[in-house]
């Protein structure tokens, strides 16, 4: 589940939302039509495949401690709102851009267009550029390093890329820094290697099977 929301997230905003994100004038023009359905087909694909990451894990980790694990699905259920309002604001500008009539007015349109790439841009900042911070880096971060069920070397990466990344959206909400410059993807690398190795390690060495046998020692 970790490597598919890894597969399907990178490609649908650096390659398939690029011409809209990167040119709201792209209302106005032939459009990149089903380069954007492409990539809205993708996260939805992203938010299965995020819930799904909570509820897999979910009854392995609430003998660890049940409220923070219920609140991890809850981090992950809401960045997937924020992913979602994500894609109807960009799917909005196809369907703007499809009906427009050869009358329409351009800077109605232009402005139109302009509002729902801002608005996307502000559910990415939020979503996974916020409630990943909480969710994934500080939540699981520390069920798996309080478990064990991973090397504690490697949940550190979530203790520290949790709350660099929720404190580069916080800069970036109050103008500090700005969104998606250095200072902001440079704050996002140890959250991203975290996630990452979520994806890799319980396929090539599975978890900790003493810290697996005390956990269902304790679910008895």
């Amino acid at each position: 589940m970790y490597l598919i929301t890894f597969i399907t997230s990178i490609p649908a905003v650096f390659i398939f939302y690029a011409p809209v994100l990167t040119d709201p004038r792209s209302i106005l023009g032939a459009g990149a039509d089903n380069s954007v359905a492409f990539g809205a087909f993708l996260e939805l694909i992203l938010i299965i495949a995020n819930i799904g990451t909570a509820v897999v894990l979910y009854p392995i980790l609430k003998w660890q401690n049940e409220i923070l694990i219920l609140g991890y699905v809850t981090a992950r259920v809401m960045e997937c709102v924020f992913i979602a309002v994500g894609i109807l604001s960009l799917l909005t500008i196809v369907t703007l851009r499809q009906e427009a009539t050869a009358g329409a007015d351009a800077a109605s349109l232009l402005t139109a267009g302009k509002s729902l790439v801002a608005l996307h841009d502000w559910t990415f900042l939020l979503g996974p550029g916020f409630f990943v911070g909480v969710g994934n880096g500080l939540l699981l971060g520390y069920l798996m390093y309080t478990s064990a069920l991973v090397p504690r070397g490697m949940a550190m990466l979530g203790l520290i890329g949790g709350p660099l990344i929720i404190a580069s959206g916080v800069g970036v909400l109050f103008g500090v820094i700005e969104a998606g410059g250095a200072v902001q993807s440079i704050a996002t690398i140890p959250e991203a290697l975290w996630e990452l190795l979520l994806g890799i390690w319980p396929i090539v060495r599975g978890f900790n099977p003493s810290a697996i046998a005390r956990l269902e020692h304790e679910a008895q």
